[in-house]
């Protein structure tokens, strides 16, 4: 089995994100035990000049 097409097909075993505790999206990353959305469990919501949401 190579790096190609075939193997591609075997990536999507498991989830990488669930519903966040917080603010309720499927953003929960399960490995890095991070919300990419709100950044739990952070105290801080997760926010960047550059983006538009803004908390």
């Amino acid at each position: 089995m190579g790096k190609g097409t075939p193997s591609m097909g075997k990536r999507s075993k498991g989830k990488t994100h669930i519903r966040c505790p917080r603010c309720g999206r499927h953003s929960y990353n399960v490995k890095k035990h991070r919300c990419s959305y709100c950044g739990w469990p952070s105290p801080r919501w997760r926010s960047y000049s550059w983006s538009k949401r803004s908390r």
